[in-house]
């Protein structure tokens, strides 16, 4: 077993995309459940700010580096993670996994026209995939037990929730075990990348960690003003961080 790495105070595990992969299946195949957690920037700086949104991270059996600032910070302050693991490729690579193995999965999330067509490209991606099922993400709380139950119902032993923090962590963390999923997986936005409501930063946006710029400037309204100021919180809590550990020069003795 990897060791864990801590990282303000939050544990990840450093996997490589291939090994949390292969984690995924053994967990489907050993009949254990396993609740993956990804983080990025934002999501650390809002897991400060938030208690039941840490709390429902931290219960996650894998915590994960979704995002490149997050592995850069690793380095810096002495906490290395090996890659990062993006939610929506690690989702992509599990669909392939899914559908080899005839593994049979469940889609939460997104608006209902959203998801309709996420599931149209889906089906055209991975023709051979067993869809147990499928719910959008606009539901009361009291309703979680009730979708719970049904994904249970399915048979699904992957659950792909496409819904945003903290909700998808918190529906997780109550009720991932009622749903039977063996592998629970948020992976955000990654519903509407699908369905091409949203695009996805071009690959060199991604290599230099600037995929939230991309985003933000598709929507500056609602993201613009979001992305800054988590941004900079996150820059300080790294400088902080690296202040904190880093060992403070001794003044000299200065001569009577």
């Amino acid at each position: 077993m990897t060791e864990r790495q801590t990282l303000f105070g939050v544990e990840l595990d450093p996997l490589t995309m291939d090994e949390t992969v292969q984690r995924c299946l053994e967990a489907v195949r050993d009949g254990r459940q396993l609740e993956i957690g990804v983080v990025n920037a934002a999501k650390l700086v809002n897991m400060r700010r938030d208690p039941r949104l840490a709390e429902a991270v931290a219960g996650c059996d894998l915590v994960l580096a979704d995002g490149q600032a997050v592995v850069w910070a690793g380095r810096i302050l002495r906490a290395p993670l090996p890659e990062r693991v993006a939610g929506i490729d690690l989702f992509l690579r599990l669909l392939a996994e899914a559908e080899s193995t005839g593994i049979p999965v469940y889609f939460l999330g997104a608006k209902e026209e959203v998801l309709e067509r996420m599931l149209l490209r889906v089906a055209d991606r991975f023709p051979g995939l067993k869809v147990a099922g499928s719910r959008n993400g606009y539901f009361d709380d009291s309703e979680q037990e009730t979708i719970a139950d049904g994904i249970a119902r399915s048979g699904a032993q992957m659950l792909f929730l496409g819904m945003t923090s903290p909700k998808k962590e918190i529906f997780t963390a109550a009720h991932g075990a009622r749903t039977g999923a063996r592998v629970v997986h948020g992976v955000g936005g990654s519903f509407d990348i699908l369905a091409g409501v949203t695009k996805r930063a071009p690959k060199l946006w991604q290599r230099w960690g600037v995929e939230w710029l991309y985003r933000a400037l598709q929507e500056p309204r609602r993201l613009g003003r979001r992305y800054l100021t988590t941004n900079i919180a996150f820059l300080l809590m790294t400088a902080r961080e690296l202040f904190r550990l880093t060992p403070q020069a001794a003044p000299a003795n200065r001569s009577r």
